[in-house]
């Protein structure tokens, strides 16, 4: 595989992949060019700070008490202004809904947990919990599968 990059500042951006066949790759680069914005993070407003929270760092976007929570990779928990409708445009393609009010960095998921109930959480490294929905574990599963 031979990778070319060409920096040109009055050029019109494009990018183009010659491949033999699809593959989880060249998705991986379609969602990535087709959805980015040019954004790199949020701000988000801490107790006594303001901060801009790198995509990387966040472990999951959810709300707590009717406002959109950012959780960041120390457990540290930042109110941002955006919806989280909003946000799933935004967002790259790694981070998936895992229930009706979070948003989750699939890179930074630990694990699955079953429950004695039936249902499943998402435990993120910084140790935060979170409810998986059975619809959205099941289009997780899907996701892996493939």
């Amino acid at each position: 595989m031979k990778y070319k990059l060409v920096i040109d500042k009055k050029a019109e951006e494009e990018v183009i992949a010659i491949v033999h066949e699809p593959s989880s790759l060249t998705k991986q680069i379609e969602d990535l060019v087709l959805h980015f914005s040019g954004a790199d993070g949020l701000m988000g407003h801490g107790e006594d700070e303001m901060r801009k929270l790198s995509f990387d760092e966040i472990e999951c976007i959810t709300i707590i008490d009717r406002k959109v929570i950012v959780i960041d990779s120390a457990g540290k928990q930042y109110r941002i202004q955006d919806r989280l409708r909003d946000l799933e445009t935004l967002l790259p393609s790694y981070f998936i809904r895992i229930n009706k009010s979070t948003l989750a960095n699939e890179h930074r998921i630990a694990r699955f947990d079953a429950m004695f109930s039936g249902g499943v959480d998402a435990v993120f490294r910084c140790g935060y919990r979170e409810y998986v929905s059975r619809r959205c574990f099941a289009e997780i599963r899907r996701r892996y599968e493939n």
